[in-house]
């Protein structure tokens, strides 16, 4: 039996739209990402799952510990939930949260808040100045890990942190040892050069040789650097974790002494954008059935909905990828619609109205933000459904 007639047989009495979670390949997803952490912990990602349930199926799993959530209003709403360690990777400007976490003792225990400025930590003040009594904010300090070159008129990364050199992380770490109230617990820095940038693109070569030559020169360069501002660091504050890499570039980060746990989420369900690294592969376990609804034509079907577009760079690799049966695509000046998306390919002679269209999703939890449960699926048995963020009514973003 195939992967479509399980999914098929699974699912006989839902109706599409809906999403599914594919166990056995989420387990071996997370059995390769926990050996190549080579015995590092693994901090999840919490926006790569959007899923309370599944979060703590993860963390049940030897080699993860600990979350990366995206909002302090999901960190507080999982710490109430009973999960604790949470690291909020991305500043927060929401005012009502910040004064919720420094009044709960319980909650200030369980999160740590990410900054990059003085200018985050005033904004604390003003937000907290209210609160009596005022707990403890536990701080991690974001570094900027991009690859810059030719005298800074190339860079490659994500523009996050001002902090990039060892004396400017040894100031803001002096500054926030200094004002009441905080305490600097860790440091994050994240290579999104190297972890979220695949070297194997499809029909690229030249491009991929690129790529590869700067996430080698970008190791190496951080490498360095990485271990210089944590020495600096360490000066100020005794540093609880030190956070780096992502799904793409775990085993390349652990070898680096200074960090002491990586990232992971998107290799969980391993979207489609993760099918273009040459270092590791995985197994689609995330994906999401469309009905077919019209025949325009002998090769062409039409399926209900489909426009589940990935944020990041516009472009055809944001598209949902129809998966099964395999050979469908994307009608050239149509893609994948609001409310219907037609499909053309060989595949579609077969297809009838009412079968199923199996996608994957470019990207990993943004599916949940379209569909309010996942179902469980083990084998061709649907073995539970739970909830998304979605379906317990969160969205925090």
């Amino acid at each position: 039996m195939d992967d479509r007639q399980r999914y098929d047989r699974a699912t006989a009495a839902l109706e599409p739209p809906f999403a599914i979670l594919d166990l056995e390949a989420l387990r071996a997803n997370a059995r390769s990402l926990v050996r190549r952490a080579a015995g590092k912990p693994i901090r999840v990602a919490t926006k790569s799952v959007r899923s309370r349930a599944v979060l703590e199926r993860v963390l049940a799993l030897d080699g993860f510990r600990g979350l990366m959530a995206f909002t302090l209003p999901e960190a507080l709403w999982l710490a109430e939930q009973g999960f604790g360690d949470i690291l909020v990777a991305y500043p927060t400007a929401d005012r009502r949260a910040l004064a919720a976490l420094a009044g709960s003792a319980e909650a200030a225990a369980a999160i740590t808040l990410t900054v990059d400025s003085v200018e985050h930590l005033a904004f604390m003040d003003h937000a907290v100045a209210g609160v009596h009594p005022r707990h403890e904010i536990r701080i991690c300090m974001d570094i900027d890990a991009g690859f810059v070159a030719f005298g800074g008129k190339f860079r490659a990364g994500a523009l996050r942190s001002p902090i990039r050199e060892p004396d400017q992380a040894a100031d803001l770490a002096a500054a926030i040892a200094k004002r009441p109230g905080y305490r600097l617990t860790g440091l994050l820095a994240y290579e999104a050069q190297i972890a979220g940038v695949g070297d194997a693109p499809q029909a690229r070569a030249a491009y991929a040789r690129l790529v590869k030559a700067m996430q080698t020169l970008s190791a190496r360069e951080l490498v360095v650097r990485r271990g210089r501002i944590v020495n600096a660091v360490r000066q100020v504050a005794d540093l609880e974790f030190v956070n780096g890499g992502g799904t793409g570039s775990i085993e390349r980060t652990v070898r680096e002494k200074a960090v002491t746990e990586v990232a992971a989420g998107s290799g969980l369900f391993h979207p489609r954008l993760f099918d273009f690294y040459s270092r590791f592969s995985g197994h689609p376990a995330a994906l999401f059935a469309l009905p077919v609804v019209r025949r325009p034509a002998r090769d062409v079907v039409t399926v209900l909905g489909g426009g589940y577009l990935a944020s990041g760079a516009p472009g055809p690799s944001r598209l949902p990828q129809p998966y099964l049966p395999a050979g469908l695509r994307y009608a050239p000046d149509e893609g994948a619609g609001e409310v219907q998306t037609p499909l053309i390919g060989a595949p579609a002679e077969d297809l009838r109205t009412g079968d199923r269209v199996w996608f994957r999703h470019a990207k990993s939890g943004e599916l949940c933000e379209r569909f309010d449960a996942l179902h469980l699926v083990e084998g061709d048995t649907l073995t539970e459904t739970v909830p998304t963020y979605r379906g317990e009514g969160r969205t925090f973003l």
